[in-house]
Formats: C-alpha cells, structure tokens, sequence
C-alpha cells in the first residue's frame, strides 16, 4: 500500500470515531423524522457486517411461525416473483459499473465488497416449485437465461416481464412451464449509462394497463456532472405492449421496490436516500407515488431540506418537494417491498408492508439487516415498523445472510425472502 493510501486509510479510521448515531434518535415510521444537523466529512464513516454464514441456523422470526431454506445455492437473488400457480420466480444477477472519482470512491468500494458473496451473478431467472408444501422447493430450474443483470419482475397477461438493468423485457409463458426458450422480446430500453444505481425494480398496475419501473440515480449526489442524471432518479410509468413511457415521478434517488397497495390500489416504493451527511442523514423511506411528484433528489431530502453539495442550487424546485410518507432509518437500505394481502397472516400483520433492509455499510453503528412488518390502515402507513424476521447479523459484527426482495403469497400465507448472502431464498410460514 502507497504512503497515500495509508495516510487514507488513517484518516477513514479517525473519522468512523464520529460515526456513530444517536441511540435515542428514533428516525421511523409515519411523517417526518427529526433530522440531526448535517455532518460532511473528508471520509464517511464506513462499517459493514462481514460474510459467517448460517452454519446450520435459520432466521429468526415471531412465536407462532417457522422458517425454513426453501432454496440454496442461488447466484445473487434479487427479487421475487410468485405466479397464480405458486410457482416461485427469482431474479438473480448483479449489474453496474460504479465510476470512481475519488480516493473516497475506491475506499467505499473496498467496504462493500466485504459484505458481498464471492458468488458470482446468475444473470437467469430461477424458478421454484413447492408440490408438497412443505417449505422446500422439489424444483429448482432455470426459467430464463442468458439475461443481463435482472432485477425487477411481472407477470402480465400470459407473459412474464423482466427488468434487465438495460431494457425491459417480454417472455411468452403458459401455466406450469418450466423452462422458456424463446428470446424476449424488448418493451422498452431503459436507462443504462454509467449506471451507478443499476436496478430497475418493476411491478404491474393493479388493473393491469400499465407496467412500472423505477430507476436510480447515476451517483450519490451528482458527483458526476448533472447531465448523467437525465432520466435517473425516476419512476417511468411503460405500456407494456407498445413500451410508450413516461415519467410519472421524479426526485427518488433509487426506487429499489416497486408494489401495488392492496386497498387503494396505489403505487408505493421505498428508496435509498443519500450518503455521506452523516451516519442518521438521510432516512431512507417508503413512499405513496404521486403522479407528477418529485421527491427531492438532489437538491433536498425530506422535503425542502436543502442538501449544500448540489450545484447549481434549484430553490424552485425543493418548494415542491413532497415529503415522504414513512421514515425507515438512516442507511438501512431498504431494497424489498410486498403487502399483504387477503387478510394477511391475520391479528398483527393483517394490513401492512414487508421490507427487506439489506443493512448499512456507512455508519459505525450497523442498521438494517432485517425484515420489517410496516401496519397498515386505510391504505396508510399506521404505526412503528416491527421486527419480523432478524438474526442475520450475529451479534459480533458479521452477517450470516442479508435480506433483499420479498414476496408475500396470500393463497399460501407464506412470506418468502431472498437472501443475497447466503443465496438463500427462505420461506416463513405460521406452525400449523
């Protein structure tokens, strides 16, 4: 290692002393969460739960319920998919090309990839089949292959929609198929240049007309120059037969998940919101999408909360800026989203939200790495978010796996959870 890089490193380690947050500052659940002052640094503080494995555990989920490895030895496993048969859909792969500027860039990089699996991307679309319904998946088969970088997945009118990080995708299915090997037909390009945020979450309106896509922003804060931002940071509203878009909203740093609220039928996502402001700056969040909205990005976060890093500034703008609907925490990484639906699990997670949080890897104090059960009530948010499924840290500073997509099957009751660590996916099930 150069002296420079020394001389980085040394200075990384003094600033993580002040990384830490403030255990009585509670930044979840609905409106706006209190906002500490902004802390910019030379280096972020920068944390994450390095690779145990299970070594034979399991998640740890409510009394009442069980949890088993419905599927091991996946490449990368993003999002899920679950068909009117039951049959499960699982995007695996991993995308982008993260432009690194600075010796900041090159550090994070380094972090990060201490908290990744050494597996490399699927670049396909697995499906599972569970006969017997005993939490284990009998079938495990390639679906779709040879994809670039999947992420988001629908099913629409006899055919199977794939959010390549490139384009979008059209796949001609037919109940029960195992295996698809017609090339897909393009809906649509989508943004890809640098593509520093490259998932494209997706989901289908609730009547089925439309197909949504969310796109993140090229960079953190525009380090990049804001010409590489056109079209970033956005939810484009597609005819899914034409593949005529639009831009419904704008402002959202990275919509990782996309999903229909069962009640009001509306669009909600949650995002990751911007780094190095300090280690509870700023809350990443779940959102109602507004036609039109624009949601801060990245002129200002949680409102007109201006962010001084942006240049040029664009005060007309933040005056417009919609506040989200609910606060998730600070760097938890909010990448999964599925109601519930048809009642549910029942009592206490009847109406509400699921959210996978794949945990943070810049603060000293780690956050995220769990699923979270967000109340429902009137098609809003109503209440604190609950611990659902935990244990995927040890305790020690290491992660035995990290939640990603999540699906909930009413027709099952079960909860299904992607694990990109441990190339999971599990299954949580109340005991019978």
């Amino acid at each position: 290692m150069s002296a420079r890089w020394i001389i980085v490193a040394a200075t990384a380690l003094t600033l993580q002393a002040c990384g830490r947050s403030d255990p009585g500052l509670d930044q979840t659940g609905p409106g706006k969460p209190p906002l500490p002052g902004q802390q910019e640094t030379l280096l972020p503080p920068m944390k994450i739960a390095t690779p145990r494995g299970w070594n034979g555990q399991a998640p740890v989920v409510p009394k009442g319920f069980v949890v088993t490895a419905m599927a091991t030895d996946l490449k990368i496993p993003r999002q899920m998919l679950v068909l009117p048969n039951g049959d499960v859909l699982v995007a695996e792969g991993s995308g982008g090309s993260e432009a690194k500027l600075r010796p900041k860039d090159f550090i994070a990089g380094y972090i990060k990839a201490q908290g990744k699996t050494k597996v490399k991307g699927g670049n396909r679309v697995t499906l599972l089949r569970d006969a017997d319904g005993d939490g284990r998946a009998e079938l495990k088969t390639v679906l779709i292959d040879h994809l670039n970088a999947p992420y988001g997945l629908a099913y629409l009118n006899g055919a199977i929609y794939v959010a390549n990080q490139d384009a979008l995708l059209r796949f001609p299915y037919q109940d029960g198929q195992t295996h698809i090997a017609a090339t897909g037909q393009e809906v649509t390009r989508l943004p890809s240049r640098i593509n520093h945020h490259w998932t494209k979450s997706l989901v289908a309106s609730a009547d089925g007309t439309k197909l949504y896509v969310g796109v993140g922003s090229n960079s953190n804060i525009g380090e990049h120059g804001l010409d590489a931002e056109e079209e970033r940071a956005v939810v484009w509203e597609i005819d899914p037969i034409t593949g005529a878009h639009r831009t419904l909203a704008r402002g959202v740093r990275n919509p990782t998940a996309l999903a229909i609220e069962p009640q009001t039928k509306a669009l909600w996502l949650v995002a990751n919101e911007r780094d190095e402001l300090g280690p509870q700056l700023v809350p990443d969040y779940l959102t109602s999408v507004r036609d039109g909205g624009f949601y801060g990005w990245p002129y200002s976060y949680w409102g007109q909360n201006v962010d001084p890093r942006v240049r040029p500034q664009k005060p007309d703008l933040v005056a417009k800026a919609i506040v989200p609907d609910y606060a998730m925490g600070s760097h938890v990484a909010t990448l999964g989203l599925s109601f519930a639906r048809d009642g549910g699990f029942g009592g206490a997670f009847t109406q509400g939200a699921f959210v996978g949080e794949h945990g943070s890897w810049n603060r000293q104090d780690l956050s995220g790495y769990k699923v979270v059960w967000v109340p429902f009530a009137g098609g809003k948010p109503a209440g604190k978010p609950v611990d659902f499924v935990t244990g995927f840290l040890d305790g020690k500073g290491h992660a035995r796996g990290r939640p990603v997509g999540v699906a909930f099957d009413p027709s099952k009751r079960i909860l299904l959870i992607a694990d990109d660590l441990s190339n999971t996916v599990w299954q949580v099930a109340q005991v019978r």
